[in-house]
């Protein structure tokens, strides 16, 4: 409850799944699905979530070099949005906040993936309760 009572505007939380998959055939297909992140060919999704934990949208299935952003950016996860809504997202998704914006969506993300620096105590007990 107490994320809920601190960021009670946050409507989603996002974050992409990588599953590693058979290494394709083509080579086309390898390129398409390899991940720099994983070291492996994956399938990479965008997974979206209530505050509550509850799974409320998951894309088709993208190749593992799809960028966070580019997948935000090319399935309809934003048709799921409406304009004035808030969602909250980590550092992959650093991209992403001019084209939410353009659809009247903000991007909240925790202090440690919008600095990069070393944070402070505020930050640090700021990051620890998001998390919990």
């Amino acid at each position: 409850m107490a994320f809920r009572h601190k960021y009670n505007k946050v409507s989603c939380i996002i974050d992409c799944l990588e599953i590693e998959i058979q290494k394709p055939s083509k080579a086309l297909n390898q390129s398409l699905s390899w991940s720099e992140y994983k070291k492996t060919n994956t399938i990479k999704y965008l997974v979206s979530c209530s505050p509550n934990g509850l799974v409320n949208y998951i894309s088709p299935g993208y190749g593992g070099r799809i960028t966070d952003t580019c997948l935000v950016e090319t399935c309809d996860f934003i048709n799921c949005l409406e304009p004035g809504m808030c969602v909250m997202a980590d550092r992959g998704f650093k991209h992403v906040e001019s084209y939410l914006l353009k659809h009247g969506v903000k991007l909240m993300r925790p202090p440690s993936a919008v600095t990069g620096a070393k944070l402070s105590k505020t930050e640090v007990r700021e990051t620890k309760q998001i998390a919990s």
